[in-house]
């Protein structure tokens, strides 16, 4: 497995070796063993799936504290782009965003520490979008940032997105400062 950094410290994204034959392939999805090498004192609690609709936006999403999420995210089928956003007080990053694509093919995922926001775009019909979280979903700590807040400035690879009445309600970034 391939591990690779970004230029905002945190987020990383796992590349499984995947074995191929004529038969199919065959890859290891999760080996917290593998996974603690990289990200230490984890602990996973629930996972959740999603499937959606192509060119569906979902986020961006976070809980606050003390209830914030890591997030060890993949696609088990169809494709995404991804996007966080660091929302971390103290970061030199803070309020900068990371894209990535993850599809069923490659199968890459991509690790969102504690303190980022995300948000997906599902770019195939009946994509399936799967989520470890290191914390349990909590209603009252649900929170987010609009998905096209042009201070974040997001290219999202699609021009007319499918949105959730609640995620076009979120507060742009300019709010989440002031509050």
């Amino acid at each position: 497995m391939i591990v690779e950094g970004f230029e905002i410290s945190g987020p990383l994204l796992f590349i499984p070796d995947i074995y191929r034959d004529e038969r199919g392939d065959f890859l290891e999805t999760f080996s917290l063993k593998q996974f603690k090498e990289h990200v230490p004192n984890i602990e996973f609690v629930q996972d959740n799936q999603s499937r959606s609709h192509k060119n569906v936006l979902r986020g961006l999403h976070f809980q606050k504290p003390p209830f914030e999420q890591g997030k060890l995210v993949r696609v088990s089928k169809g494709a995404v782009v991804d996007v966080v956003v660091d929302i971390r007080p103290n970061s030199p990053t803070r309020f900068q965003h990371l894209k990535v694509e993850l599809d069923d093919q490659l199968c890459k995922m991509f690790w969102i520490p504690p303190g980022f926001a995300h948000g997906f775009i599902s770019l195939i019909e009946g994509t399936v979008f799967n989520y470890k979280c290191t914390n349990y979903y909590n209603k009252a700590s649900e929170f987010g940032i609009r998905w096209n807040d042009p201070n974040l400035n997001i290219d999202w690879a699609v021009s007319d997105p499918i949105v959730s009445l609640k995620d076009s309600e979120l507060p742009m970034l300019e709010e989440l400062i002031n509050k």
